[in-house]
């Protein structure tokens, strides 16, 4: 089992940059593919980014392609979602999660562990 906390999130200017962290508790991290999604109000969760086990395999959404990079760090049990031009429609709250599957999914049901998550804002 493992246990997943996010930080990094807050208020910023549209066109901005924010990079969420994921810390995960647990001596196998390693072994898990990860997730990003977030939830804005009124809206289902979605999937933002995934990163394999190793780190060598990662999936974006459309939405966020060429502006948001996934990564870890394996050695801190830590997951990065780095966002660069923000929009307002980036608006949400966003969710770390783990998978054991070995093939990363862009399906919440994959996914059998979550954080609590962290507020992002965009201002326009």
């Amino acid at each position: 089992q493992v246990q997943l906390v996010e930080s990094g999130g807050g208020l910023v200017q549209a066109g901005g940059s924010l990079r969420l962290s994921c810390a995960a508790s647990g001596r196998t991290f390693s072994s898990y593919g990860m997730g990003w999604f977030r939830q804005a109000p009124g809206k289902e969760r979605e999937f933002v980014a995934a990163i394999s086990w190793s780190g060598t395999f990662t999936k974006y959404a459309d939405s966020v392609q060429g502006r948001f990079t996934v990564s870890r760090d394996n050695a801190k049990n830590t997951v990065y979602l780095q966002m660069n031009s923000l929009k307002p429609e980036d608006t949400a709250v966003y969710y770390c999660a783990a998978t054991t599957r070995r093939v990363v999914g862009t399906t919440r049901y994959e996914y059998a562990y979550w954080g609590q998550g962290t507020q992002v804002t965009v201002s326009s």
